[in-house]
């Protein structure tokens, strides 16, 4: 499991969730990594020093507000100057917000897109020169479901993760006669603390025990009645970094229970 031995992976909102998920796949598979994500300080640096124990890799952490090109830079130049380098970048940070377009916040629109799409083009445009100087990378942008098709009261969410689908094409050509790829993982429903919120707000609004939104929100969108696990998406995305996937480019690769094959 050490197929990724002496790469360095940048992993965006990766103190939780689906972030976590994948940097433990990369960890496990032997790349150092450069963790980024909100959250108490005390418990982040717990969990770098588990992540390096563990996997026995050099571990990083850079509280970048990826609001922000300049910090987004700033991480990718930071694993360079700690690490060595940048061979894998994950784009999954995000965040959400649910209101029909009409009544949608100015200022939550101006931060979805931020965060869920402009942050990935920043990381992308910093870590490519990186990856053209080493002569190889991976890059795995985490899109959604909502990449690939849309749902009520979520326009920033849907548009900004379309935008990331489609930029996944584009560098992805752009790097076609590399050793550098480009791709998108699209999840369905993951029981993250962000789908965790949506899962209360149900229920809160609905006036429903906790299981019941939980099956209900799955009823609505995800014909296996299971959640994706972040442990699956997280062995998804160290196969896009391995020599089998070598020419797998531009894919969008839906991971979401059957919800898109409706």
């Amino acid at each position: 499991m050490a197929a990724l031995r002496g790469k360095v992976a940048v992993v965006t909102g990766s103190t939780s969730g689906i972030g976590l998920g994948i940097a433990r796949a990369l960890g496990g598979a032997g790349a150092d990594l450069m963790l980024n994500g909100f959250g108490d300080k005390a418990a982040i640096e717990a969990l770098r020093k588990e992540l390096a124990g563990q996997y026995k890799v050099r571990v990083g952490y850079d509280g970048a507000d990826l609001s922000k090109p300049a910090e987004v830079r700033s991480l990718i130049g930071h694993a360079a100057s700690e690490l060595g380098g940048v061979d894998i970048l994950v784009n999954n940070a995000g965040i959400q917000h649910v209101a029909p377009v009409e009544e949608f916040p100015d200022d939550k629109w101006d931060a979805v897109i931020a965060i869920n799409l402009s942050a990935d083009f920043h990381a992308i445009k910093a870590a490519l020169p990186h990856m053209r100087q080493r002569g190889w990378g991976r890059i795995v942008n985490i899109a959604s479901a909502h990449g690939l098709v849309a749902s009520t009261s979520k326009v920033a969410y849907v548009t900004a993760k379309h935008g990331v689908v489609g930029m996944t094409k584009v560098v992805a050509l752009e790097t076609a006669g590399t050793a550098i790829t480009c791709n998108a993982i699209c999840p369905g429903w993951v029981l993250t603390p962000l789908v965790q919120k949506q899962i209360d707000d149900l229920a809160r609004r609905e006036k429903l025990p906790e299981g019941e939104a939980k099956r209900r929100l799955l009823a609505e969108k995800q014909p296996s009645g299971d959640f994706v696990t972040t442990d699956q998406i997280g062995a998804l995305a160290l196969y896009l970094c391995s020599d089998a996937a070598a020419q797998i480019r531009g894919a969008a690769i839906s991971i979401d229970g059957g919800w898109t094959a409706q």
